[in-house]
Parts: structure tokens; C-alpha cells; sequence
């Protein structure tokens, strides 16, 4: 049986939006809550959404958060199972971030605490997977991804292969929808 980890992605549209979300950005966590209803807007078949993970060093266990991520893509569920670990921690967000990213109660909690309370949230079982070599590869795949792109912070949104400073996680889900197919006339 070969290890695979599946890919953040939904839609199946020649249209593409990447975004690049770092799982404790509250915009992020704005961000992805909309991805759904942007795919029922657009249309799975005229939308391709694909979630690049943005791991940021002043949130502090980020690291920790997108390689339990890519740990559940690699599960049976695949994205589901990487999706409902992205949600468990954006629905308990503080209890994955630092106060002012520097101080607070996660200062005693160590990466174990972390992904154990992930495991508990998203009712998804990472230990095994969250060691694979595997898994250490892809969180390389998408720094080296995002920095390619020049990508910096969370969220970035990528349209087709171009960075598109228009979008922003404060959009509504149809402000999004007009930016990636305007209406011509």
C-alpha cells in the first residue's frame, strides 16, 4: 500500500484560485470559511479552489498546525479529513495561538499538547502520520511553493498563476465571485 497525501483541493473548474492560508491567521480562518460558498456561487465545474499552506513564524505553532494538516490529507479521508483538521483548528483558534503571538497559556504547551488537542477537535488520529517522511516533504513542498511565488503573508490569493492583489478576506463571497468572472457588457 503506497503513502499518499491528497491534494487541498475542491472544484474542478478551468478557472483556479489558489490561496495561501496559515491555519491561525484570523483572515485566513475568514478565508476559508467562504471557500465553500464561493464554489457553490461560481460552480464546481467553472472553479478549481486549491489551499496552499502558508506557515508563518510568529504564530507559533504553525509549523506544528500544517504538518498535522498534510499528516490528514495522507488518511483515508484525504482532503475531508485535512479539511475538518483546518476547521477544528480555526473554530478554536485561540487555543492554537499566543497572545500578542508571544505570551499566554500556550507557553507551557508543547507541540504533543498541540496535536493532541487537533486530534481531539477534529476527531481526526494523527500521531502515526504526523512522523512520515512523507508528510515532512510536502510542508517543504508548499514553503518552497509560496516562496516561489512570492508569496509573505496570509491570506494571498493567486488567480490562474498571478498573485491578485484585489482579493481580500474581508470580500464578501460574491465580491470574490464578480473578480474572478466579471460580467462583460
Amino acid at each position: 500500500m503506497t503513502f499518499q497525501l491528497s491534494a487541498l483541493e475542491w472544484g474542478a473548474g478551468p478557472k483556479v484560485l489558489e490561496v495561501f492560508l496559515e491555519p491561525t491567521c484570523p483572515f485566513s480562518v475568514k478565508t476559508l470559511r467562504k471557500i465553500p460558498d464561493l464554489l457553490q456561487l461560481a460552480g464546481q465545474d467553472r472553479l478549481t479552489v486549491r489551499v496552499r499552506l502558508q506557515s508563518q513564524p510568529w504564530h507559533m505553532f504553525s509549523g506544528v498546525i500544517v504538518r498535522a494538516i498534510l499528516a490528514a490529507s495522507s488518511l483515508d479521508e484525504g482532503r475531508d479529513a485535512a479539511l475538518a483538521v483546518m476547521m477544528a483548528v480555526a473554530d478554536h483558534r485561540e487555543e492554537f495561538e499566543f497572545t500578542d503571538h508571544c505570551r499566554g497559556p500556550n507557553m507551557d504547551a508543547t507541540p504533543a499538547d498541540i496535536l493532541r488537542r487537533i486530534e481531539v477537535y477534529s476527531g481526526v488520529p494523527l500521531t502515526e502520520t504526523f512522523v512520515r517522511p512523507e508528510v515532512t516533504a510536502a510542508v517543504k513542498w508548499h514553503a518552497r511553493y509560496g516562496r516561489q511565488n512570492g508569496i509573505h503573508v496570509s491570506p494571498t490569493f493567486m488567480v490562474d498563476g498571478l498573485i491578485d492583489p484585489a482579493f481580500s478576506s474581508g470580500d464578501t463571497v460574491d465580491e470574490w465571485g464578480v473578480k474572478l468572472f466579471p460580467v462583460k457588457g
